[in-house]
């Protein structure tokens, strides 16, 4: 009789352990969201115009600041004119300067006394000119050197609009693109505890 006492109660164990595991209900499965390939783009570069640096100075040798135009750097088209005319006003005060002195010295030469130096600012006749002869043969020289000077000034500036032209045509072309690069590098060594430094270049197709 003990026997079937605990034959039952084992019975009524089990089947309650079944209800309960029943009960439970499955642990969900985890579902890996599905990889997303994305597309890469090719960029179109811009294509490179090997004629463009010549074009660019070709238009400044026929009109200053045209070039600079032509890379659309307007802003500089001004301190091109500004540059040019300064050189250009220079120059011609030297001449005028020296064209006056060296009238002046001419008119000395012929035996005449009715150069602008004979004559006081109210427009008197002087007896002893302001300047002597000498100085009027100084003055020409100081003149005339810096006539040649504002000269070489004004085709020096014209000179460095063409190659501003030139050369900001060529920068305008210049890679830049991160698909190549140069970059230095260091590494420690873990081996021998010392430094390697070098430089990489990495270019993508």
């Amino acid at each position: 009789m003990p026997n079937k006492s605990l034959l039952a109660l084992a019975l009524t164990f089990l089947s309650c352990f079944t209800l309960i595991a029943q009960d439970k209900k499955p642990e969900e499965e985890i579902i890996p969201e599905p990889l997303i390939a994305v597309d890469t783009i090719s960029l179109a570069r811009e294509r490179i115009n090997p004629l463009s640096p010549a074009k660019a100075a070709f238009y400044s040798a026929i009109l200053p600041g045209l070039g600079q135009a032509y890379n659309k750097k307007y802003w500089k088209i001004p301190i091109v004119y500004g540059a040019i005319g300064t050189g250009i006003y220079f120059y011609i005060n030297n001449s005028k300067e020296y064209d006056r002195y060296r009238d002046a010295y001419k008119s000395r030469l012929a035996g005449f006394k009715n150069d602008e130096f004979y004559f006081d600012a109210n427009g008197n006749q002087l007896t002893t000119p302001r300047i002597t002869t000498s100085r009027l043969e100084d003055a020409q020289k100081f003149y005339r050197r810096n006539k040649e000077i504002s000269l070489l000034v004004t085709f020096g500036l014209y000179a460095l609009n063409i190659i501003d032209a030139n050369v900001d045509a060529h920068l305008m072309q210049y890679n830049v693109d991160e698909n190549l690069s140069l970059a230095p590098h260091y590494r420690f060594n873990e081996i021998d505890a010392t430094g390697n430094l070098g430089l990489t270049l990495n270019f993508k197709f």
